[in-house]
């Protein structure tokens, strides 16, 4: 019985050896397309930046002492001459008094060596004393001058110093920042708030180190740099008013301000928002414009796929990439006006590849919104 059905199976086998497999087709990839034409392109750089004051000081009480109070917070509006904040002035008030009381000597000295300069004056004209003695008396009596002179002086410096006990705004402005407490012991000169004062605004941006230079060219032409908002689309005429000598040392970027001028629309412009700087390049012509989704990077090179429509089949085609605009790139080289390029997919195909289109590549630009409809470049 094993034998018998052993002899049916080994016949089977057999001719299914001989039988030969129908070869499997390939699919043909379905791509999406555009027709290239030229224009003109430009392109622009955008930098995120913040609004600061043209002017912003940190003020610092000019003796040192322990800060009693301080009336004013961050973002509180003050007028210049406004009082910020108030040293104890015990200690300086008891120099004032001392200072005030050597001046006092220094007078009652002066007044008493001009009497004695007086009398000793009528004895060398009567003959009593000689010309020696009075020129002692003489010396006595310009250098009791020169003590009051001294002791008035000590006394303004500690007046003043008694003064500057008191913090005052010197201009109209923002509060800041605050850098010091009630309490704290601070030194002379030390930061205690900061002032931002009213008037011009400026947006402070850092750009890389190899676009400066093209930054300082663009701000030499009008209307090239403009200034938006966040959340608006309203833009500000900006221009270039300072740019760093050195790069930032972590960074690398050198920091640039821009002038928005002074406007009843920059008016509303409030500390410490974020702007964008627009940069406008200038437009090149007889440019191409693909999307970045077209291009392919191999050894080295940008290409990208051409589809032959004779053959339907696909060769790669090396381009010259002068830059972006947006979500285009800019070519300056490598196709014609009149070539069908892929503009998806391209990490997939292979050179000589049959493909077949998505859509018509000859129908019109605005014929369809699905995917695959070739559009000219804008």
């Amino acid at each position: 019985m094993r034998h018998t059905l052993l002899v049916p199976l080994l016949s089977v086998a057999v001719l299914a050896a001989c039988t030969k497999a129908e070869p499997v087709s390939a699919p043909v990839r379905a791509v999406r397309t555009m027709t290239i034409s030229t224009e003109s392109a430009g392109g622009a750089y955008e930098y995120a930046g913040e609004v600061r004051a043209r002017t912003e000081s940190r003020l610092g009480f000019r003796v040192g002492g322990k800060i009693v109070r301080r009336v004013v917070n961050v973002g509180d509006s003050v007028k210049a001459g406004q009082v910020l904040a108030q040293l104890d002035p015990q200690d300086l008030k008891l120099g004032q008094a001392a200072a005030q009381a050597s001046l006092v000597a220094a007078q009652a000295n002066l007044d008493q060596t001009q009497a004695d300069f007086k009398r000793f004056k009528e004895l060398r004209d009567q003959g009593f004393i000689s010309s020696a003695e009075l020129e002692r008396r003489e010396t006595a009596l310009k250098a009791a001058q020169a003590q009051l002179d001294q002791a008035r002086a000590q006394a303004s410096v500690q007046g003043n110093q008694a003064g500057y006990t008191t913090l005052v705004a010197d201009a109209n402005g923002v509060i800041t920042g605050v850098d010091a407490e009630p309490g704290m012991v601070v030194a002379a000169g030390a930061p205690v708030v900061r002032l931002a004062h009213d008037g011009p605004r400026d947006v402070v941006f850092n750009v890389p180190e190899d676009k400066v230079n093209l930054v300082k060219s663009l701000a030499a032409q009008p209307a090239r740099l403009k200034a938006r908002l966040w959340g608006s689309t309203d833009t500000f005429p900006a221009q270039i008013r300072e740019v760093a000598a050195a790069a930032d040392p972590v960074t690398r970027t050198f920091a640039v301000k821009a002038d928005l001028g002074q406007t009843p629309a920059t008016a509303a412009v409030r500390l410490g928002q974020t702007a964008t700087i627009v940069a406008e390049l200038p437009r090149q012509a007889g440019v191409t414009k693909l999307p970045l989704s077209a291009l392919r990077e191999a050894q080295g090179a940008t290409n990208v796929w051409v589809v032959d429509k004779a053959t339907m089949t696909v060769a790669l085609k090396k381009v010259q990439l002068a830059g972006a605009e947006g979500n285009d790139a800019v070519i300056t080289g490598g196709v014609s006006p009149g070539d069908v390029v892929v503009t998806a997919g391209v990490h997939v195909l292979n050179p000589g590849e049959q493909v077949k289109f998505y859509a018509d590549p000859g129908a019109p630009a605005t014929a369809s919104a699905d995917i695959g409809t070739p559009v000219a470049v804008k």
